[in-house]
């Protein structure tokens, strides 16, 4: 399997700290205040430091700084920040995207430099909705005249790779709310936008109200119909629908979650983070506290997984077909070195017959009616593998 002897191209590394915890989220995140930042952020270079010396990188095609918000982090901060991240990664390619993930009102013209200087040169905001009253009711604590302001710093510092996350599916979101925050969003006129629909996750404030029957959730019928309106929209304005959830222009596809839509190896660094290497998933420490303890004697790790095989071959078909081009069947050849439809054969007829997936190309995507129920399709590779024990 390629991915046990693959070296990573891809960095992941998070930052979990927050100026406030939202209602619908379930990342590893912590409010700020109080938080040993600095300790934090030592942590994480003796992570990186012992991860690097295990398996040194080659050049690095991306690197994504998630989390949490990474652009609470001071000026000051982040250029040191940065800095370790170029010392433990120094060989980055020439076309390297690096992108951070930022909050509307926490990027401030000093700390936008100390980004850019720190070789940052794309940036995704959580901008969520265009409507004050809903940003409000999901906890949010920006609003648009942040959005607008936040955007402008970053063009005026010279970024030009930005991208907003939209949500849909909202309590309280109608259609005509988010027709409305479509058309502020693609006034913008950004090279990309992720609009993701709402999963009431457990561990949330949301979830605690959805079992109390008052989270005031958009029927089924209207939800689809957000969903709906928002590829048509997108796709008027010019912008291709590259994954369920994401929209470009041409040449502003998000490369670094390419990398986990293909299943590629990547590095994943920071409490709570997943990483993928040398066919081996891990997950790190959550807690901020406990990972900086545990990275003073190892790595930080929480869980160690050795993916086989058959799972692997299951993991690329249900993430590769996120994406609109779907899955090629030289890339499954190239990884596991079996054909596609030797493995998965029995699940690709079933679902062309029932006009989820279509076959061409030299593999296998979804068909419009696919994407609208793409979960569904995605379950049926969920231990599709026959004769996984001769396999793996």
């Amino acid at each position: 399997m390629l991915q046990r002897t693959q070296t990573p191209q891809a960095v992941y590394i998070h930052i979990p700290f927050c100026t406030n915890k939202c209602h619908y989220c379930d990342f590893n995140s912590y409010v700020l205040k109080g938080q040993p930042v600095m300790d934090y952020l030592d942590a994480l270079e003796r992570e990186m430091e012992r991860t690097v010396q295990l398996v040194p990188p080659g050049e690095i095609e991306t690197i994504f700084v998630g989390g949490g918000t990474p652009t609470v982090l001071t000026p000051e901060q982040m250029e040191v920040f940065l800095r370790r991240v170029r010392a433990y990664f120094p060989a980055w390619s020439p076309q390297l995207e690096f992108t951070m993930e930022a909050n509307p009102g926490t990027t401030d013209p000093e700390k936008l430099q100390a980004m850019k200087e720190g070789g940052v040169n794309r940036i995704s905001f959580g901008v969520q909705s265009f409507d004050n009253g809903l940003l409000e009711g999901i906890g949010r604590i920006h609003n648009t005249d942040d959005v607008y302001r936040s955007l402008e710093n970053a063009r005026k510092a010279g970024f030009t790779n930005l991208s907003i996350d939209l949500m849909f599916g909202l309590p309280k979101q109608t259609k005509a709310v988010m027709e409305a925050t479509l058309k502020e969003a693609l006034a913008l006129d950004l090279p990309h936008y992720s609009i993701y629909s709402l999963k009431v996750e457990e561990n949330t404030l949301f979830h605690t109200l959805y079992e109390r029957g008052q989270l005031p959730l958009p029927e089924e019928d209207e939800e689809i119909g957000m969903f709906l309106l928002i590829m048509e929209r997108l796709r008027s304005a010019g912008y291709g629908q590259y994954e369920i959830s994401n929209f470009a222009r041409p040449g502003y596809e998000s490369r670094h979650n390419a990398m986990y839509w293909r299943n590629q190896s990547y590095y994943g660094l920071g409490a709570g983070a997943h990483g993928y290497v040398h066919g081996t998933r891990h997950v790190n420490i959550k807690g901020v506290q406990p990972y900086i303890d545990a990275t003073r004697s190892g790595l930080p790790l929480l869980e160690k997984t050795t993916v086989e095989v058959h799972e692997a071959m299951e993991d690329f078909m249900m993430v590769g077909l996120r994406m609109l081009g779907g899955v090629r069947k030289a890339d499954f050849y190239e990884q596991f070195g079996t054909e596609l439809d030797d493995v998965f054969g029995h699940v690709l007829q079933r679902q062309c017959g029932l006009g989820l997936l279509e076959a061409g190309a030299g593999g296998y995507k979804l068909t419009e009616r696919g994407v609208l129920l793409g979960n569904e399709v995605f379950g049926e590779f969920l231990g599709a593998v026959k004769n996984a024990s001769k396999i793996g």
